[in-house]
């Protein structure tokens, strides 16, 4: 483990860390169908789709497809495209519960900033509607930036707060501001009910639970647990970055949080020295941060704390920056949660 100096780094956004500019389909002769066309079918809740979803670009063929819903139960999955079982399992887990559901893929440049490539983002447009239609996507938003910002940057944001400064706030100033900000905009104009996002970007669900809290949005927030490729890796856009070799570095961050989480009966000491154990032996993961903390409050939690936290950690492995974390629970029968009891 090589402990990194400096925040600043290059990371691309995940979805989820969501969400810019994206391409239209290129290598896929047939015209996406949209809010003008037929529209879609469906087999009922938790039915699949015979064809592929209607997909919106501009706000006003989102309201025309969006009129076709029930308003009473439309579910959102929001993502920045290059789409993997990940976001899958989302629109799938929505899918069981809701009568519609409706996908957006929006890179969003209030996101990315100064040293973050927004123009090195994976662009999937095809794949990712062929995902969406396997999992039974009733409506995809795929807008562009003029559309979701018609006057350019906007003047108004919404501030995540002393909780949006630290950890991946801390590394990324202003990040958490631009997330909310979309994520905001792009619950008013889908007008969900619900919205699901991964447990792997931990932090990013607190500040929009806490947003749709504080700021009274009708929105119910459900977390997913983490998917992880069968040797471990959490799931995520940015992994295509990574080189063979780089894959194999990147496996220590799961392993670090898995002997934490083994640990966790002897206290948060023990947890924190299990994680940070399997990290110092792999010299090629320069680690940003490996903490154990409130999941509420995303303070390190003392060494007499009993109960529900967060193992998180962040480094880079080449050029990619990579999350994780895992939910923990600390003492007595103690050991690796899916997700939080309490949201």
């Amino acid at each position: 483990m090589t402990t990194r100096p400096d925040a600043a780094n290059t990371e691309a956004p995940d979805p989820t860390a969501t969400t810019g500019h994206t391409t239209s389909p290129t290598s896929d002769p047939t015209p996406d169908p949209t809010a003008t066309d037929l529209a879609a079918s469906s087999d009922g809740v938790g039915g699949t789709r015979a064809g592929l979803p209607v997909v919106a670009r501009t706000r006003e063929e989102l309201r025309e497809a969006r009129a076709r819903l029930d308003d009473g139960d439309v579910a959102v999955v929001m993502t920045m495209g290059a789409l993997h079982d990940g976001h899958a399992t989302l629109i799938r887990t929505a899918r069981r519960t809701h009568a519609h559901v409706v996908v957006t893929i929006f890179l969003n440049p209030l996101q990315f900033g100064p040293k973050e490539d927004l123009s090195r983002y994976p662009r999937t447009f095809d794949a990712d509607l062929e995902i969406c239609r396997e999992a039974g996507v009733d409506l995809v938003f795929a807008p562009t930036p003029d559309v979701v910002y018609p006057d350019g940057d906007p003047g108004v944001r919404i501030s995540a707060g002393p909780l949006g400064d630290v950890l991946e706030g801390q590394s990324r100033p202003g990040h958490f501001d631009g997330m909310l900000t979309v994520v905001a905009k792009l619950m008013h104009l889908t007008r969900c009910t619900s919205a699901y996002f991964g447990q792997k970007d931990a932090q990013q669900l607190l500040l929009i639970r806490r947003m749709c809290r504080d700021l009274d949005f009708p929105v119910n927030v459900v977390s997913v647990p983490t998917v992880r490729e069968p040797d471990g890796l959490a799931m995520s856009s940015r992994n295509t970055y990574l080189t063979p070799s780089d894959r194999e570095t990147a496996l220590c961050l799961s392993a670090a949080l898995r002997a934490g989480a083994a640990a966790a009966e002897e206290g948060p000491s023990a947890i924190r020295r299990a994680a940070r154990a399997v990290l110092v032996r792999e010299p090629l993961a320069l680690v940003d941060y490996l903490v154990l903390v409130d999941p509420h409050t995303l303070v390190d939690v003392p060494e007499w704390y009993r109960g529900e936290a967060l193992l998180a950690v962040a480094g880079r492995v080449g050029t990619t920056r990579l999350i994780d974390n895992l939910p923990v629970l600390v003492g007595p029968r103690g050991g690796p949660l899916e997700t939080f009891s309490q949201p």
